[in-house]
């Protein structure tokens, strides 16, 4: 059975009737399902149902619009396990990584149930006598929201929650290949009483419904996570109608290794943060950046450790799972195969890993570089894939200089026992999420999220109370008794 989309509180077919399978990518020959390939007039369609409930759902007192995104939340966890199964089958993640990811979503409804209740706005002093001065914050109207595979549930959850918790209402566009997984979301909203209307979902190619979704002139706000690529032409199409817009987009993180640094801990942090989801974040580590005192013998350790890790179906759980689609595989092993043109040394890993049933799925083994040059290519774009090339520096003042050497800045840690080293690396980094001693990758949901350059929009940041602001607009009151 195919999964249609949802639109106006009901689960409707696409108007071209046409259906794509979603394929596991640890063995391509399992259908995990169908959804639906729609089209222009499904997005419009889901935009039309989102501005006609609008109002209603504005009208809802906070307390009642937190109730069902906490009834939301409870009914997520009381299928975690489903949900998680259907994330691995379609994403790729491993159970553990997966399973945390559907955690995360849970928390990100209760979180955001909380702040429905506390929307308000703020009392000012007046400087006039018998007037009463005051802000209230109201959501911005009908807001269409587009998302990413590499987390199909937790990225959805951080935009949806806090826009139905202030008031607007949602027209959800989910990443093709990851479609099953906003389904399941999806039924948890409408099993908790979410009134039809106020998120609809359409699914299908970015071209059709993914630009009608940022164009239309009747949306409020588009909320995008994805490829810089595309996030152009998600900007782009907003801007023609001044529309306000939020891109998080990708990253080149570094972490910078210090010659204090502990060697274990430095390659713990490194590996976690390289080969963790597969390399599929915008804030997996990408550079590690390591003094030349500590060189050698850091190489050594991280390529033993990336040698070590288990690949396979994350069915099973095992150290790293398979890459999303065979167009992210291809693009991992041609910047692999580029990195060796242009000099790098391929230290472990670089290509497909041998085993039964592997060569069924989008697997490639966890790969290391060194002898790395910081304008070499595998240095400068971002990889997507279990890749991490390790640049040599001779200070610190040379690894800020390599760090904020390319054209985003997204995520970046610094590994050291000097004080002065990690407020300057904080001071001096470009990057909008910044950590000492910990890997680049793992967010708190109750603080800003976001980059710089070109890894961010900057002109809102997601997640916490700062992820509020991009839904609710500020109404000033005199009100002179």
């Amino acid at each position: 059975m195919a999964h249609e989309n949802y639109i106006a509180g009901e689960w409707r077919p696409s108007e071209t009737g046409n259906t794509t399978e979603s394929r596991n990518p640890a063995d391509t020959s399992e259908v995990v399902g169908e959804i639906a390939e729609s089209n222009e007039s499904d997005a419009t369609a889901a935009i039309d149902a989102a501005v006609e409930a609008q109002e209603a759902w504005a009208s809802t007192p906070g307390p009642e619009r937190g109730a069902i995104l906490r009834k939301t939340g409870s009914l997520l966890a009381e299928r975690k396990e489903e949900v998680t199964e259907t994330l691995v089958r379609e994403e790729g993640k491993t159970w553990s990584e997966a399973s945390g990811e559907v955690q995360r979503a849970i928390d990100i409804f209760h979180y955001y149930a909380g702040k429905a209740a506390d929307m308000g706005g703020e009392v000012k002093q007046s400087s006039s006598p018998d007037t009463s001065l005051y802000v209230r914050k109201e959501p911005v109207g009908a807001v269409s929201v587009i998302t990413p595979w590499n987390y199909p549930i937790a990225i959805p959850a951080w935009k949806i929650a806090p826009a139905l918790a202030t008031g607007n209402t949602v027209a959800f566009k989910p990443a093709t290949t990851t479609g099953i997984t906003a389904v399941r979301l999806v039924e948890c909203f409408e099993d908790a009483g979410l009134p039809g209307g106020v998120l609809n979902m359409v699914t299908g190619p970015g071209s059709a419904v993914g630009n009608t979704l940022a164009s239309d002139d009747r949306v409020d706000g588009v909320s995008f996570t994805g490829s810089a690529t595309v996030g152009d032409i998600v900007y782009q199409n907003a801007a023609e109608n001044q529309t306000r817009t939020l891109l998080e987009m990708g990253g080149k993180n570094p972490t910078v290794v210090c010659s204090d640094a502990d060697l274990d801990e430095s390659v713990d942090i490194v590996a976690s943060g390289a080969f963790g989801v597969t390399g599929q974040a915008c804030t997996a580590c990408s550079r590690a950046i390591v003094h030349e005192d500590v060189y050698d013998e850091f190489v050594e350790r991280l390529t033993d450790r990336a040698a070590s890790i288990e690949v396979g179906p994350g069915i099973d759980d095992p150290g790293m799972g398979p890459q999303n689609s065979e167009g992210e595989l291809s693009g991992t092993l041609e910047y692999i195969e580029t990195g060796v043109d242009e000099g790098a040394t391929l230290e472990t890993g670089g290509g497909r890993p041998d085993g039964d049933g592997l060569d069924d799925g989008y697997f490639v083994e966890p790969t290391v570089f060194s002898d790395v040059e910081s304008d070499m290519t595998i240095a400068q774009e971002e990889i997507f894939g279990p890749v991490v090339a390790v640049i040599p520096v001779s200070g610190f003042d040379e690894a800020v200089e390599v760090a904020n050497g390319v054209e985003q800045g997204l995520s970046a840690s610094v590994v050291t026992n000097d004080l002065n080293k990690a407020h300057r690396f904080v001071d001096e980094v470009d990057a909008g999420v910044v950590k000492t001693n910990e890997k680049t990758t793992g967010l708190e949901l109750h603080v800003p999220f976001g980059g710089m350059k070109a890894s961010s929009s900057e002109t809102y940041r997601e997640q916490g109370d700062e992820g509020l602001a991009f839904y609710t607009i500020s109404k000033t009151v005199y009100m002179n008794y």
